[in-house]
């Protein structure tokens, strides 16, 4: 039975393998090198404190017999350049990184920024019942727009967000890639 749950920071070291699967190539740019390892440690660094953008504060867990097996990590877009402040600052003191990054999101929306399933639980539908819950949590009880991007060279998590109810909102280049920004808005009545 799959559980949902808020992350902890006792959930570090469990997280960030399942987060780099979702941005290897983004962190590894980060941190001016391709070394697992050193990738995993920067993560559950972060993961493990409060106030950045990859905090336990932002993530929400899926387990499978008190495993975790997958994560979603979302925070409100207006709150991006406070939560990225922390982790530029260590890149320049602790990986001699000086990164200017661009804007991934936006006041406005609830930003999903990174979403993964353990290799060995995809395929029975983790990831789609953690979208459905932060559906239901943000956009159907708080009425807030749900935000996220998708690379358009994977048109199979695109056509998974647009069957959900994320519409298209527009093309943006982020990271070197090219990306398709999407919205999943609260119903207006009119």
């Amino acid at each position: 039975m799959i559980r949902i749950r808020q992350a902890t920071p006792f959930d570090s070291t469990a997280l960030a393998p399942l987060m780099l699967l979702a941005m290897e190539e983004i962190i590894y740019y980060f941190i001016g090198q391709n070394n697992y390892q050193e990738a995993i440690n920067f993560l559950a660094h972060h993961i493990a404190k409060p106030g950045n953008q990859y905090s336990y504060e932002y993530i929400i867990v899926a387990e499978e017999d008190d495993v975790v097996v997958g994560q979603i990590c979302l925070y409100p877009g207006e709150m991006l350049e406070k939560l990225r402040e922390p982790i530029l600052t260590f890149l320049q003191s602790r990986y001699s990184r000086h990164l200017l990054l661009e804007q991934e999101t936006k006041a406005g929306e609830v930003y999903i920024d990174t979403i993964a399933v353990s290799v060995n639980a995809q395929g029975k539908g983790i990831g789609k019942m953690m979208l459905l819950y932060a559906v239901d949590r943000f956009v159907k009880r708080d009425k807030k727009t749900l935000g996220l991007l998708v690379d358009k060279e994977n048109p199979q998590a695109k056509t998974l967000y647009i069957q959900l109810g994320f519409k298209f909102v527009e093309d943006i280049h982020i990271f070197e890639k090219e990306m398709e920004h999407l919205q999943y808005a609260p119903l207006v009545l009119s």
